[in-house]
């Protein structure tokens, strides 16, 4: 494979009462070896249940109920949504890693940090001595700037700081070298310099470790901070997507502009903050049109009538919107 992660026409569906609902549609993306990936919208878009569609981590009653998604493994490439249990929890956490929304929840409250970083390894390491597993657990404490690592190993989480458990559920998440790390809003809990100091130590680990990154965040800032590609999801669809230096010098979608007004428009002589107006419509309740065409300041009649297709905007860079197809209302 040319790419680490190739997902195609993946759909994601649910039920309510008898009648099954659409979460996600049509999402296309390729991940490259070595790279950081920025997955960007608002909450309800899509971005958290296609990451844990990739671990093979949906709850019922979500389900994939088309599409592919392919991984490069190190014993070769594999469809993900066709491996057993077993075989899933063998890629989960040694070759794929995630680091969930909130370490005060993902780490278990009656275990010491120890306990915690030794299950990861022993999982997919049975023959590892308990030795050498608090040496490995040390040496990944250490690498993510943990202050004393032996006091902290036995340490439990309401002991210690949400900086502290953020270092920690990475330390986890990269403990057995994965080649691919889901990272679904890791800096949202966390203060300012703390969220400075994490972003670096992740693009720290994946120069380190040439592990590829998708990054799945609400903030453009983030995804300037971190990424290289980015794509852009907006009820269940990608709407934009192109590197970040494209996206940000010549943005093409109106919600991506909105997104990005609202992280600058402090900075602007209103001092006042953007917002985009209205909601991301829920699942199932989509229109017939363009999905962003209510909150849209630049919508035309077409819009509510016709679906844009995903078409370049530019060489590489894809836009869903009637505005950059070439066939605009007059």
């Amino acid at each position: 494979m040319e790419n680490l992660l190739e997902i195609k026409n993946l759909k994601i569906t649910t039920l309510r009462g008898k009648n099954t609902v659409r979460l996600l549609d049509k999402v296309d993306l390729n991940v490259k070896k070595k790279c950081s990936f920025g997955v960007v919208g608002e909450s309800g878009c899509g971005k958290s249940i296609t990451a844990n569609a990739i671990l093979g981590l949906l709850p019922y009653p979500l389900r994939v109920s088309e599409g592919s998604i392919r991984y490069d493994s190190k014993d070769g490439e594999r469809e993900l949504l066709r491996l057993n249990k077993k075989e899933m929890r063998q890629v989960r956490g040694q070759e794929i890693s995630m680091i969930f929304q909130e370490p005060m929840t993902s780490l278990d409250p009656i275990f010491t940090v120890e306990m915690q970083m030794f299950e990861a390894l022993s999982f997919h390491h049975p023959h590892m001595g308990k030795a050498e597993m608090r040496e490995r657990a040390l040496e990944m404490l250490r690498r993510v700037n943990i202050p004393r690592p032996e006091q902290t190993l036995s340490s439990y989480a309401h002991q210690l700081s949400g900086g502290q458990l953020q270092r920690i559920m990475i330390a986890i998440a990269l403990i057995n070298d994965p080649r691919l790390l889901l990272a679904d809003e890791p800096t949202t809990a966390l203060d300012v310099t703390i969220q400075a100091q994490i972003l670096k130590l992740m693009n720290d680990l994946k120069e380190q470790n040439d592990t590829s990154i998708i990054m799945i965040t609400h903030d453009l800032g983030v995804i300037a901070e971190t990424c290289e590609e980015v794509a852009v999801f907006y009820a269940g669809q990608i709407v934009e997507q192109a590197s970040v230096v494209e996206l940000f010098s010549h943005t093409a979608h109106p919600y991506t502009l909105g997104l990005l007004r609202a992280v600058t428009s402090l900075g602007g002589e209103s001092r006042k903050l953007y917002t985009i107006p209205g909601i991301v419509p829920p699942g199932g309740q989509w229109s017939q049109g363009c999905r962003f065409a209510d909150r849209c300041e630049k919508c035309m009649d077409r819009c509510r009538r016709e679906m844009p297709g995903l078409t370049e905007a530019a060489p590489g860079h894809l836009c869903r919107c009637f505005l950059h197809s070439g066939e605009v209302e007059a």
